[in-house]
C-alpha cells in the first residue's frame, strides 16, 4: 500500500471522525441520548482526552486535571509524530499492507482525538444545560490545550447483577459496555488488533528486509 493511499484513508477517518463530532457537538446537550436499539445509543459526553470515555482522574491523582491535561496533550502530539514516522518508514520500506492499513487507522484515530483535545476548547461554548455553538462570538469554553473530546457511540449490550459472593463488586449492577467513544477510538483500537492478530502478517516483509 502506498503512502498516497494511506494518506485517503487517514482523511477518509478523520473526515467522519470530525463531522460526527461537529454535529453532535453542535445538536446535542451534554448527556443527551438518542436511543436507536435495545443494544445501541448515541450518547454525548466529553472527557479530557483518554480513550473510551476515561477520565485522566480515574488514572492520575497526584497532579491538577488541568496539569495533567496539558502533559497528556504534549505527549500526544509528540507520539503523533512518532506514529507519522512509522507510517511513513513502512511504505517507503514496502511493508504489508496489513501494517501500512494498521498504522494508518492508529495515526488517524490519535489525530482525531488530539484535533479535539487542542482545538475545540477555543472552537465551541461549553455543552453544559445547552447545545453548543461553533465559532461563538464570545470565545471558547476553555483555552487551546484544554479542549474535550467528544464521544457518542454507546452499546449497553447488556446488564447483569453480580452475585454477593463475588469479590469488590458483590451486589452492583455490571452493564456490558460502559464504555462511550467514538470513531477515532474504534480506528485506533481497530488498528491494534490488526497488529496483535496478524502480528506474523503485519511484520513479515520488514523481518524479511532488515
Amino acid at each position: 500500500m502506498s503512502l498516497k493511499k494511506s494518506i485517503v484513508l487517514i482523511i477518509i477517518i478523520l473526515l467522519i471522525d470530525q463531522i460526527s463530532k461537529i454535529y453532535i457537538k453542535t445538536h446535542f446537550k451534554l448527556q443527551e441520548s438518542i436511543h436507536v436499539f435495545d443494544w445501541f445509543q448515541i450518547y454525548f459526553i466529553e472527557n479530557d482526552g483518554m480513550a473510551w470515555g476515561t477520565k485522566i482522574s480515574d488514572f492520575v491523582s497526584f497532579i491538577s486535571d488541568r496539569t495533567a491535561k496539558i502533559a497528556l496533550t504534549v505527549f500526544r502530539v509528540i507520539a503523533i509524530f512518532g506514529i507519522g514516522y512509522w507510517l511513513y518508514d513502512a511504505t517507503k520500506k514496502q511493508a504489508s499492507n496489513t501494517l501500512i492499513i494498521a498504522v494508518a487507522l492508529i495515526f488517524a484515530g490519535a489525530l482525531g482525538n488530539i484535533i479535539d483535545s487542542v482545538f475545540y476548547g477555543v472552537l465551541f461554548e461549553d455543552s453544559f444545560n445547552q447545545v453548543a455553538t461553533f465559532l461563538p462570538e464570545s470565545g471558547g469554553y476553555d483555552t487551546l490545550l484544554h479542549g474535550r473530546v467528544v464521544d457518542m457511540l454507546y452499546f449497553p449490550l447488556f446488564e447483569i447483577d453480580i452475585p454477593e459472593s463475588f469479590p469488590v463488586y458483590a451486589g452492583k449492577r455490571f452493564n456490558f459496555f460502559e464504555p462511550v467513544f467514538n470513531i477515532a477510538d474504534v480506528a485506533i483500537s481497530t488498528g491494534f488488533v490488526m497488529l496483535i492478530v496478524f502480528n506474523k502478517r503485519a511484520f513479515k516483509k520488514i523481518d524479511q528486509n532488515p
